[in-house]
């Protein structure tokens, strides 16, 4: 656990633009093509279960910090969840990627959008992001 504390805080010195013993080293990927860890979940859950399950969003966050021995962790999320809070329909189309079912065809789509409860879409994220902390 110190162990643990000690790379996070690195990490954070870095940051601050802090002295640090070396260079933190955090990772951003695409796990989709070949992390089994990632892909054995993917096959079992919808990319939107696992965006929006806290424990399934943690376990992909954490597998390169398991992995390896990285110094921070990036929070598996997506921005596109917001477009779906505002009623385009997010989904995600297998060998394609993300859709929306409802896409903007021209300004005036936008005037009509509901003003969305950001808090509560994104929920799973700030769950995901505070069990990582722990």
């Amino acid at each position: 656990m110190r162990r643990d504390r000690d790379r996070s805080e690195r990490f954070l010195r870095a940051c601050r633009m802090q002295p640090v013993d070396r260079t933190p080293v955090w990772l951003m990927r695409q796990a989709g093509r070949y992390w089994p860890a990632y892909r054995a979940l993917r096959a079992r859950y919808s990319m939107l279960e696992l965006l929006r399950t806290p424990e399934l969003a943690l376990e992909i966050t954490l597998q390169p910090v398991h992995a390896f021995e990285l110094d921070a962790a990036i929070v598996f999320s997506d921005i596109l969840l917001l477009l779906d809070a505002v009623g385009l329909g997010l989904e995600f189309v297998q060998g394609e990627g993300p859709r929306l079912r409802h896409p903007v065809r021209d300004p005036d789509a936008i005037a009509h959008w509901p003003d969305p409860d950001v808090c509560k879409t994104m929920a799973p994220t700030l769950d995901t992001i505070r069990a990582a902390r722990r």
